[in-house]
């Protein structure tokens, strides 16, 4: 079930809340002939998803409008039935569900927080839609304020800064701050008055800026949430007709795929964005999606098909300039292939080669994020080795680089390295297992 965030925020916005509404639509019911007996918990279910039975929903309409002084539609609650959440929703009424949803995140909705993710075809129909017809062809918009340029590089530079943030900090850390940038800054904007042109630009930069708030979402463990700023930033990036954009966030969603095991799908979804971005997908994101690839195949035990994607990862990574790179890209880093192409080795069962392709990862130049990845590979691999001495120092320095970052996916890195250490057994490790024990005590 999706969260019902146009709900959610029309209950805001009117200052009613689930007991309150609970208790109007008892009354108006009995004024109506019903015998109706709804409390506030009834309420909390349908913002989860659940939509009330009969003519509730009218209820609720009238409810609100007469609060509201406006006509209120069940378009405008969240039930108007199924298909609502679809990508093919016109523009208008994606924004104004996308921005309901930056809302509810702002004000830490429970029912939003803790959402599922979704599988199966509710999952695949979003970059499916993405891939496929129609497009957009207008995005120009009449609102109250007028959108130029400076508006949409201020979006931008606060995407690089946003991103940076997180690199330094973990998603958890900064996900508040770019959320309230998304309602106080971004939002205006979206229902604002501009030329079809100006707005691609503007679904660009807000497309960015979206993916960088999912990216922390799923830094702090809320996988549901974060998929669907996946979701909006792939629904953004076709707005603006950026088949780039559109590719850089379905490797976002094949890195989550990963994350959850669903191997088959990071395949396919990593396939479509190959697919469909066609000559708009630049060497960087190439070789990030043909290495997310072969660590599918590795996991999935298709030697053939990891290795080949692995061949055509570093192809593609052999081709990077970065000055011909967008600023989504920057993540593809010198080093990032061969981490993850470790990974993939790792899986296959090679040793050796997982130890030379780490080797070269950590001899390379990266973010303090980035670095505590690629030392926690090379610690795992070099005790899997027997190298317990190389991997104490390597586990010390990944703990030290850590320090200060609130990230739950950083948090995972530190407790299979602590495993790993406490598996071996001997003093040193053990050592090494209390320095990552003093980190994971301060909770996040």
């Amino acid at each position: 079930m999706e969260p019902n965030t146009l709900l959610d925020a029309m209950l805001d916005e009117a200052g009613i809340s689930h007991a309150g509404l609970a208790a109007r639509i008892n009354q108006l019911g009995r004024r109506r002939g019903l015998a109706l007996r709804y409390e506030h918990t009834a309420v909390a279910r349908w913002l989860k998803g659940q939509r009330p039975r009969g003519q509730v929903p009218d209820l609720i309409c009238e409810i609100l409008g007469e609060r509201l002084h406006r006509p209120v539609g069940l378009d405008d609650i969240g039930f108007s039935g199924p298909g609502a959440q679809r990508a093919d929703t016109p523009l208008s009424g994606f924004v104004e569900r996308a921005t309901a949803l930056w809302r509810s995140d702002e004000q830490q909705r429970p029912h939003l927080l803790d959402a599922p993710a979704l599988t199966g075809t509710s999952a695949v129909i979003p970059v499916w839609e993405w891939e496929n017809p129609p497009e957009d062809s207008d995005v120009s918009r009449d609102g109250l304020t007028r959108v130029g340029m400076a508006d949409i590089e201020m979006l931008r530079t606060a995407r690089t800064h946003y991103e940076t943030m997180y690199r330094k900090a973990g998603g958890i850390a900064t996900r508040a701050r770019i959320v309230g940038f998304l309602n106080a800054e971004a939002a205006p904007l979206l229902r604002g008055s501009y030329s079809d042109a100006t707005g691609r630009q503007l679904h660009r930069a807000t497309g960015g800026l979206v993916a960088v708030a999912g990216i922390c979402a799923y830094d702090s463990d809320a996988l549901g949430l974060a998929q669907r700023y996946f979701h909006q930033a792939l629904r953004l990036a076709k707005a603006s007709g950026d088949r780039g954009l559109g590719a850089y966030v379905i490797a976002l969603l094949v890195n989550q795929s990963l994350f959850v095991r669903e191997y088959r799908q990071a395949v396919a979804f990593a396939e479509a964005a190959l697919r469909a971005a066609g000559p708009q997908i630049t060497p960087a994101l190439s070789a990030d999606l043909y290495a997310m690839q072969a660590k599918s195949y590795a996991r999935l035990g298709d030697g053939a098909g990891a290795l080949s994607c692995i061949r055509r990862a570093e192809a593609a990574a052999e081709r990077i300039r970065p000055g011909l790179e967008p600023a989504e890209t920057g993540y593809v880093q010198p080093g990032l292939v061969n981490v993850q192409v470790a990974e993939a080795l790792l899986s296959l069962g090679d040793l050796r080669a997982a130890r030379e392709q780490a080797d070269a990862a950590v001899d390379t130049p990266a973010h303090d994020r980035g670095r505590v990845h690629r030392l926690a590979m090379l610690t795992h691999i070099e005790l899997r080795q027997g190298d317990a001495d190389r991997a104490v120092a390597n586990a010390a320095q990944m703990t030290e680089q850590a320090r200060g970052m609130e990230s739950q996916r950083l948090r995972d890195r530190l407790r299979a390295v602590r495993e790993h250490l406490a598996e071996t057994g001997s003093s040193a490790t053990d050592e090494a297992a209390d320095l990552i024990d003093e980190v994971l005590r301060v909770p996040l």
